[in-house]
């Protein structure tokens, strides 16, 4: 499943180039991402509810063309991989049909003493959830 997340640009977030600037991207991705969790129905306040972290370890973006004050980015966030203990998330930016950035973040599942965590374990509705969303990108 592919869920379509929309940020505005705001005008405190470009640069002196009235350009978006670059960093905002990173942000825009974990909007993205709380939103596709909620969607799912596990978001992120439960999972920290359940004494779980989830901390990025890695970031990827390709920036293909500029976004500026009061542009609408639609964000397609999907799971490219899961193994139950790290996930990696995909996401496609647009402005229209102008593809703007192509980025994807890595994260791990930690317990509230930084200890990693298999969510099969711990939090099995979890686990099935993003293992659903995984066969069924695999299927596509």
């Amino acid at each position: 499943m592919t869920t379509t997340y929309t940020h505005r640009v705001m005008y405190y977030e470009t640069d002196k180039m009235q350009c978006t600037h670059h960093s905002n991207y990173i942000r825009f991705m974990e909007e993205a991402r709380v939103d596709f969790l909620d969607k799912i129905g596990y978001g992120y306040k439960r999972l920290e509810d359940e004494n779980l972290v989830s901390p990025v370890i890695g970031v990827e973006l390709e920036y293909k063309k500029t976004t500026t004050f009061d542009d609408l980015i639609d964000i397609d966030v999907r799971v490219k991989s899961f193994t139950g203990v790290r996930i990696e998330f995909g996401y496609v930016m647009k402005r229209g049909e102008d593809v703007v950035c192509l980025a994807s973040s890595k994260h791990c599942f930690l317990d509230k003493n930084g200890r990693p965590v298999s969510l099969k374990r711990v939090t099995p509705k979890l686990f099935d959830l993003l293992d659903k969303e995984v066969r069924s990108a695999d299927n596509q």
